[in-house]
């Protein structure tokens, strides 16, 4: 299969950089051979800042919001608000918030639609494994390095007595039987109803139902809720199926596979406008958070460990794992791609949802990092949904300390558990902030452990949650980055045996068939990109 990218530079209004573009990366095309000769006129210092700002403007601005809005927290911090003042105060971010969230739903099931039909069935299902094994492998790596952290740093070890957060209370999520949380993965997967799995999914809840025989019996029933939060597992299901069936259709589907091409790229125009307005948004989120927060000492004094456990395991999975990954399949720098992802990342922090990261991903692996619409629009609403590598470590982690805090000894076969109940269990976990504190429930069921000390890791999630969530968005970046390599790799091998064949065939290059590869055009509708 082979994917041919649009190498059309990007517009002038999204203010980031395309790396193919030779003079955004300080090639001359002179001397590639693009032009005339001519004498290149030095490029002064000044010139070249101001192209450098200019190309980098988004992300500079993005960086200033953040750093802006530390300041803003921290002297507004120390005067007395009222709670109706800080909620005032964390109003411009909410509205980004609102604005990426109002996009998600046209974005992810047109993207997928007109990916899906645009790829071969037998290409779509060979990228659909590909991106699912490299996200359980980080996923695995990931909850790997949080159980070996958590055994290192020990953060629920020596504390004496357990933390106590003031103004916490014991509200924690009401476990479930793990066999009840699968199947409502599965019967999240194929949505009764389409409109309604916009803004709820399925969930289990039970009753206790008295049974008066001769011994009476009180047995625990599930039923099914509905549940506030879109279920974009079954929206995404929904929309590769569809895709796949209007491909199937040949000329008739065309028509409406050119609408949703069509509504995506429209949708595409309004994430550009938004991210615009994102440092602003991520500047006063961040101002919010902070004077939101009441005692830190406290809350740092006797979590801290467990805090540092989590932030240094993800630093290490960001910062070595996943770059690692893509350098030695890729042999490129996997930082260069890091850097054009950078204001997807800030706005992860700031939002702490991947899912209204997802706009902004697109937009900058597309622009900075050379990933064609085909791959991008495919494979980022999938790894949105499914690639929790930030949750999954963190839930290891909590997972470990909540066992050492109550003085519980983990055995080998606990260890494993809880890697492949956190594993399993981050796909499908809702891709919002504190989705992954619902799923934790699961896996301290798994293995015995005690429920009600998900209170403490509620009470520094809003810090923790934001590194999970940069994480689970870079890893969806990197899976896109090896996809098109692998994408670009095999076009290339094609491409070599095509030539191979006319240049050792007897027939003279006149009498080549007229569906030579190398004349023809892909055929199927809708594919505009695509020869797979």
């Amino acid at each position: 299969m082979a994917e041919k990218i649009d190498m059309e530079p990007s517009k002038a209004s999204s203010g980031e950089v395309y790396q193919e573009d030779p003079l955004s990366n300080g090639l001359d095309p002179v001397s590639n051979g693009l032009g005339p000769v001519t004498t290149a006129v030095p490029e002064t210092l000044q010139q070249r800042v101001r192209r450098i700002v200019l190309a980098n403007l988004l992300v500079i601005l993005t960086v200033a919001g953040v750093i802006v809005g530390v300041i803003i927290g921290m002297a507004v911090r120390n005067t007395e608000l009222t709670r109706t003042q800080v909620i005032y105060i964390g109003f411009p971010g909410e509205l980004l918030i609102r604005l990426l969230k109002m996009i998600i739903i046209p974005l992810v099931v047109c993207s997928l639609v007109s990916g899906a039909a645009s790829i071969d069935p037998k290409a779509l299902g060979r990228l659909g494994g590909w991106a699912m094994l490299f996200f359980l492998v980080t996923t695995l790596l990931s909850s790997s390095i949080g159980v070996v952290m958590a055994f290192i740093i020990k953060p629920g070890s020596n504390t004496g007595s357990k933390p106590r957060v003031a103004g916490l209370g014991d509200d924690v999520p009401q476990p479930k039987e793990i066999i009840d949380s699968f199947l409502d993965l599965i019967r999240n997967l194929f949505p009764s109803n389409l409109v309604s799995a916009a803004f709820q999914s399925y969930g289990t809840g039970y009753k206790f139902i008295t049974t008066n025989g001769t011994n009476i019996t009180v047995e625990k029933v599930p039923i099914g809720l509905d549940q506030d939060g879109m279920n974009i597992l079954g929206l995404v299901v929904f929309a590769i199926v569809f895709g796949v069936a209007l491909r199937k259709l040949g000329e008739e589907g065309e028509i409406l596979i050119k609408f949703f091409n069509s509504f995506n790229e429209a949708t595409m125009v309004l994430v550009s406008w938004i991210m615009w307005y994102a440092p602003v948004g991520i500047m006063f989120l961040v101002a919010g958070k902070i004077v939101e927060m009441e005692d830190v000492a406290t809350l740092f004094s006797s979590l801290g460990k467990y805090i540092a456990c989590c932030m240094v395991g993800h630093a290490i999975h960001g910062l070595l794992v996943l770059p690692a990954i893509y350098a030695v399949i890729t042999r490129k720098n996997p930082y260069t791609f890091l850097w054009g992802t950078f204001t997807a990342l800030a706005t992860a922090f700031g939002t702490s949802s991947s899912s209204a990261t997802l706009p902004l991903m697109m937009k900058c692996v597309e622009e900075n990092n050379g990933v064609s619409k085909h791959i991008s629009r495919f494979i980022l609403p999938i790894g949105a949904t499914v690639n929790m590598d930030g949750a999954a470590l963190f839930q290891c982690v909590a997972a470990v300390f909540i066992a050492q805090l109550n003085n519980i000894s983990l055995n080998f076969v606990q260890v494993i558990t809880i890697l492949v109940t956190a594993t399993a269990s981050s796909v499908g976990a809702a891709g919002i902030p504190a989705g992954g504190v619902l799923t934790l429930a699961i896996i301290l069921e798994a293995v015995g452990l005690p429920t009600n000390d998900i209170s403490l890791i509620l009470a520094v999630d809003w810090l923790v949650d934001r590194t999970c969530t940069v994480i689970n968005v870079e890893g969806d970046a990197y899976g896109a980055g090896l996809l098109q390599h692998f994408v670009d790799s095999q076009a290339k091998k094609e491409e070599g045996a095509e030539l191979s064949e006319v240049r050792m065939g007897d027939q003279p290059p006149n009498a080549a068939p007229e569906s030579s590869p190398l004349m023809g055009k892909s055929g199927g509708p809708g594919e505009k990109e695509s020869a797979m």
